[in-house]
């Protein structure tokens, strides 16, 4: 039976099953979609979601949940509004659950640990997050992440001998809530700079837009406990720039298409795979609200999926009272 076992079958999920399997080892990878499975286990290809890659034979695809109960590491790669769900239905779990989706769930409020904890209470808890397309780590090209553990150094050390490849790396940190909170407001941001591209606004614009939306990132992070250096570090600053920055990002696509005039029920309908942060962005406004924290890039993008016009948002967010530059303004 397969050590190691991965929850999603998406894009990101099918990277990190490939990954795990590129020195041999068996992989257990649990696909909603029963024609996913079927594909994987036949033709070693997930032209669905992943269509570049082709698979390590040694990953098995499976639509039963407890199929997975007995691996020892599971990365759960499922959306984030589907994770509490999904890991209520796995058998009961003692093992190391490593969080790699990104996000704030709606109604609860609650970060990826809580919702993980609430539904595996005897797990272990780790987050691994940072500057990750799917396609390129499923390519075996290079990728450094940060691996945060809530067992402390003891989990790093199992984690980082089942997770690091030559052309991974991961890096310690034990601040989980610092971990998640990078990648939950990035993809926030990377729909606002998305707009700015699709408005024609210039790289000055985008520019200016990371700098002070990384500025709402770690007040957001400091209310909640966060340490600065972790979203300093690839969690934060890194996959800020990363996901702020190319059209391979969902995020940043999704936004490019808003500032270019569509409506955002209408690509939110269509889209197969998930923008995190087009549901990450309502609840990351209401919560930061309850905390009094200013974040206005993250309240503009709530507006903008809410179907105010972009021009107008913009010039809402260019017309606040000029301030001093910093963290806290």
């Amino acid at each position: 039976m397969s050590e190691l076992g991965v929850i999603g079958g998406g894009a990101w999920g099918t990277a990190l099953a490939q990954l795990l399997a590129s020195d041999g080892r068996a992989v257990q990878l649990w696909v909603r979609e029963p024609e996913v499975v079927e594909e994987i286990n036949r033709d070693h290809r997930n032209s669905s979601f992943l269509p570049s890659a082709q698979l390590h034979p040694s990953i098995h695809a499976t639509s039963e949940l407890a199929d997975l109960a007995s691996c020892s590491i599971l990365l759960v790669v499922t959306p984030a509004q589907h994770t509490r769900a999904v890991l209520a239905a796995l058998p009961a779990f003692t093992g190391d659950l490593v969080l790699c989706s990104k996000g704030i769930e709606s109604g609860t409020g609650d970060m990826m640990n809580e919702a993980a904890r609430a539904a595996q209470p005897q797990a272990q808890l780790a987050v691994l997050s940072g500057p990750t397309f799917a396609h390129e780590v499923a390519a075996g090209l290079p990728t450094a992440v940060t691996l945060a553990c809530g067992g402390g150094e003891a989990q790093w050390a199992r984690l980082s001998a089942a997770i690091a490849r030559p052309s991974f790396r991961p890096y310690f940190s034990d601040d989980l809530v610092g971990a998640e909170i990078g990648g939950a407001v990035k993809n926030v941001l990377a729909i606002a700079c998305g707009v700015v591209a699709g408005l024609g606004l210039g790289e000055n614009a985008r520019a200016a837009l990371i700098a002070r939306g990384y500025a709402e990132m770690l007040r957001f992070g400091d209310a909640l406990g966060a340490r600065p250096e972790t979203l300093a570090g690839l969690c934060g600053l890194g996959d800020l720039v990363l996901t702020c920055s190319s059209t391979s990002s969902r995020n940043f696509s999704l936004g490019k298409a808003l500032g270019e005039g569509a409506d955002p029920r209408v690509l939110m309908a269509d889209r197969k795979t998930v923008a995190e942060g087009a549901f990450t962005a309502p609840v990351l406004t209401a919560k930061a609200a309850g905390l009094g924290v200013a974040m206005p890039i993250v309240d503009a993008v709530d507006r903008l999926l809410s179907g105010a016009p972009a021009g107008e948002v913009v010039t809402s967010l260019l017309a606040r009272p000029l301030t001093t530059e910093g963290v806290a303004s």
